[in-house]
C-alpha cells in the first residue's frame, strides 16, 4: 500500500481515542499505524534522519490536532481526545485536514507563514522543478511554523508565574544580564506591574525591567496597560520589554512609539520566534548537513 500523507492519519488518530483514554505518544503512534493496517514494510521506510516515515507523518498529524484543540497532553508525552475532537468525529464520517481547519480556524500555519506544503516530499511531487534546497527550506519554515503555534498554545496554558520565569530565561539567552549580571522574577505585591528585572552588570547600575502578560492569541494589550508600564518605570529606567502572548492594539503601538521613554513591544508571534532562535523550551531533534561537489578538489 501507499504511505498515508500526514494528514490521513487525523481520522484514525482521533478514533483510536475516542474512548477518553489516556495514551503515551509511543501507544498513540501504533495504534493509529495499526488500525490503518500499516504493514511491516511500511513501517521500515525511513528517513534521511533514519525516523521511521509513519512516526514522522503521525507525529506532524498528532501535533496538529492538539494546536487546533481536538487532543490534549494532560501529561507530558501523554494524549487525550477533547470535547473538540469527540464532536468532529460525531459530524463527520471522516475528519480530514479541511474539516479541522473549518471548524477550528487553524489551518497549520501561523499568521505570518509562507504558504508551504506539510510534507517537502509531497512538493517535490506536486513540482518537480522546485529547486532541492528551496525544498528542504520551505520544510524548516513549515517545521519552525509548526513549533511556534505549539510554544504559544503551551506557553497560554501554564501558570502567569512559568510564563514571567520564561521570557525572563528568554532576554538571558538573547545576551541581557551580560557575564556577570542577575535576573530574577519579581515577587513583591507592590512591584508596579513590573514582572522581571535583568541587571546588565554586577552592580546593578544598568537594569532591564519587563513586563510579561499571558493572554489569548486574539486578545490585545490595550494602551493603558503600556501607560501603566511606563509609570512604573518611572525614577528606575529609561525602558523596558513589554511581552505577551497575545498582540498589541493599534493605540498601545502608537503610544510605546510616541513616548519618551524606550519600550519595546513582543507579541506571541515574535516571541515564539525569538525563543526558537535562542533556543528557550526547544531542543535541536536533527542536523542536515547538504553536501555538493568541491569544484577546486577536482581543479587540482
Amino acid at each position: 500500500m501507499t504511505m498515508r500523507k500526514w494528514h490521513e492519519f487525523l481520522d484514525p488518530i482521533l478514533r483510536v481515542l475516542r474512548d477518553g483514554g489516556v495514551l503515551t505518544r509511543r501507544e498513540l503512534v501504533e495504534k493509529a499505524a495499526d488500525s490503518v493496517g500499516l504493514t511491516q514494510e511500511d513501517r521500515s521506510i525511513v528517513l534521511a534522519t533514519g525516523m521511521p516515515m509513519f512516526e514522522n507523518r503521525i507525529g506532524w498529524a498528532m501535533s496538529h490536532l492538539v494546536i487546533a484543540g481536538a487532543l490534549e497532553r494532560p501529561q507530558r508525552a501523554r494524549y487525550q481526545i477533547t470535547d473538540l475532537g469527540r464532536s468532529l468525529l460525531a459530524k463527520h464520517a471522516v475528519v480530514t485536514k479541511d474539516i479541522v481547519t473549518e471548524e477550528t480556524g487553524y489551518n497549520g500555519r501561523t499568521p505570518s507563514a509562507t504558504v508551504v506544503t506539510k510534507n517537502a516530499s509531497e512538493n517535490a511531487e506536486l513540482d518537480s522543478s522546485v529547486d532541492p534546497e528551496e525544498i528542504i527550506d520551505q520544510g524548516i519554515q513549515q517545521i519552525r511554523d509548526e513549533v511556534a503555534a505549539d510554544l504559544l498554545s503551551r506557553l497560554q496554558s501554564k501558570s502567569p508565574t512559568f510564563f514571567e520565569e520564561a521570557v525572563v530565561k528568554l532576554l538571558v539567552a538573547m545576551g541581557y544580564g551580560g557575564t556577570e549580571g542577575r535576573a530574577a522574577v519579581t515577587r513583591q505585591s507592590n512591584d508596579g506591574g513590573i514582572d522581571g528585572v535583568i541587571d546588565q552588570d554586577t552592580l546593578g547600575l544598568n537594569r532591564v525591567y519587563v513586563q510579561a502578560k499571558r493572554y489569548s492569541s486574539d486578545n490585545s494589550v490595550q494602551r493603558p496597560e503600556i501607560q501603566a508600564f511606563v509609570g512604573a518605570l518611572s525614577g528606575k529606567a529609561d525602558g523596558g520589554v513589554f511581552i505577551t502572548t497575545g498582540r498589541f492594539s493599534r493605540g498601545a503601538l502608537e503610544y510605546a512609539d510616541a513616548v519618551p521613554t524606550r519600550i519595546i513591544l513582543i507579541d506571541g508571534q515574535r516571541l515564539t520566534s525569538l525563543m526558537i532562535r535562542f533556543g528557550v523550551g526547544v531542543q535541536v531533534k536533527s542536523t542536515v548537513n547538504i553536501v555538493r561537489v568541491d569544484e577546486d578538489f577536482f581543479e587540482q
